[in-house]
């Protein structure tokens, strides 16, 4: 910014920060039908994915009330919002995945 130029208005500094700082533990909620096996599924993908095993405590299965359906929440420790992006890409391109945030 030059001196010509005006301020900027208040809190917009703010407002550019990014809304996640990297490195960060980042959560993704994996939906699917409950299937046997849907939490190991999301485990092994998530190890492809990362490059790396996924602990046992970084990884959660929350049935739906009717049983229908299970969300895997799986928690992992990201570099990067581009490597955020690519998981979110590779999550839609996987049949048994429901739905995912």
């Amino acid at each position: 910014m030059n001196k010509d130029s005006p301020p900027a208005p208040p809190g917009e500094a703010e407002d550019k920060k990014p809304l996640i700082e990297y490195p960060s533990i980042y959560t993704f909620k994996v939906m699917g039908m409950q299937e046997h096996g849907f939490k190991e599924y999301v485990r092994q993908l998530f190890k492809r994915l990362m490059g790396s095993e996924i602990s046992p405590d970084s990884i959660h299965e929350q049935p739906s009330s009717k049983g229908k359906y299970v969300s895997v929440s799986v928690s992992v420790y990201l570099l990067s919002e581009e490597h955020r992006r690519s998981i979110y890409e590779q999550l839609h391109q996987e049949k048994r995945v429901i739905y995912y945030l």
